[in-house]
């Protein structure tokens, strides 16, 4: 059966205090009266019962002392009588409650959990060094402490968990196509792992209020090899644009020369001046004009 998280009131501290207070200085004031009056008059059966009684009486006002408790803001405390959930305090604050309750602060403020550089393969098999940063807080304190053992533990390997399954379902980079990746596509990956962590800790009560990568490498063993590749790729993904946009350049230059009557080219002048238009366009170094004395024909 579920529990269900509840709000328990409980009594200012500052109320109760002067009340003990004054009830162990009149203990101990009745005490001493009654021993200096009548201790050398009454059997010692009898005073040794008045002491007995009078340390009783001590031990339970001890007791009660230990129903004080404190809390700051956005902390709570869970209230637990003999294994029994008895309410939530999330008032902050100096209050008493029964000294029986067992208190179980939890702390409803936001954390930051950073995780050390993990080693996953991603979708295609590359080894690469990765690191997660989560933002969280307890939005349900009865969660976060009966159903896990240690709810912060419980987030740190959760967390790792979420990382590591997602990190083998993209590739590191892709140069070749949109396709997501883990480089070249950060917010869409963060909401993603965001959700994935949220679904995996909301069992403990936890909110994420953020999950982003924080590091993302290759491994070292295979940074070099993989450099050189994304380098040749990067250089054939821009030779690749710098094609599209020049073969383009010169559909659109024949087209005006056409429309415009400009100057009639028959097919091997068109050629020669695609070959000519492509050089320049396409090539690394900057064009050395040359004039031309003749003609194509000569």
């Amino acid at each position: 059966m579920k529990i269900q998280e509840f709000e328990k009131s409980v009594k200012s501290g500052w109320a109760v205090l002067p009340v003990l207070l004054i009830a162990i200085v009149g203990l101990v004031s009745t005490f001493v009266w009654y021993m200096q009056a009548y201790a050398h008059t009454l059997p010692k059966w009898q005073v040794a019962l008045t002491v007995i009684g009078a340390l009783l009486v001590f031990v339970t006002w001890l007791v009660f002392m230990a129903g004080f408790f404190t809390l700051q803001p956005n902390v709570s405390a869970v209230l637990i009588l003999f294994g029994e959930y008895s309410g939530t305090v999330k008032a902050s604050g100096f209050h008493w409650a029964n000294p029986l309750l067992t208190k179980k602060k939890v702390s409803l403020r936001v954390n930051n959990f950073n995780s050390d550089t993990l080693k996953v393969n991603d979708l295609q098999g590359n080894p690469i060094e990765v690191a997660v940063i989560v933002v969280w807080s307890i939005s349900n304190t009865v969660q976060a402490v009966f159903d896990v053992e240690h709810y912060e533990s419980f987030v740190t390997v959760q967390s790792e968990a979420a990382l590591r399954h997602l990190v083998m379902g993209y590739p590191y980079d892709n140069y070749e196509s949109d396709t997501l990746s883990l480089r070249s596509g950060v917010d869409e990956i963060s909401v993603h792992l965001q959700k994935e962590v949220q679904e995996r800790v909301s069992k403990a009560g936890v909110i994420v209020e953020e999950a982003r990568i924080s590091h993302l490498a290759y491994a070292p063993e295979i940074a070099g090899a993989m450099l050189q590749r994304q380098q040749a790729e990067a250089v054939v993904a821009a030779r690749s644009r710098i094609v599209d946009g020049a073969v383009g350049m010169v559909e659109m230059a024949l087209k005006k020369l056409d429309e415009n009557k400009t100057v009639e080219l028959d097919e091997e002048r068109k050629a020669a001046m695609v070959s000519n238009l492509l050089v320049v366009l396409c090539g690394d170094k900057s064009a050395q004009p040359i004039v031309n004395a003749g003609t194509l024909y000569n």
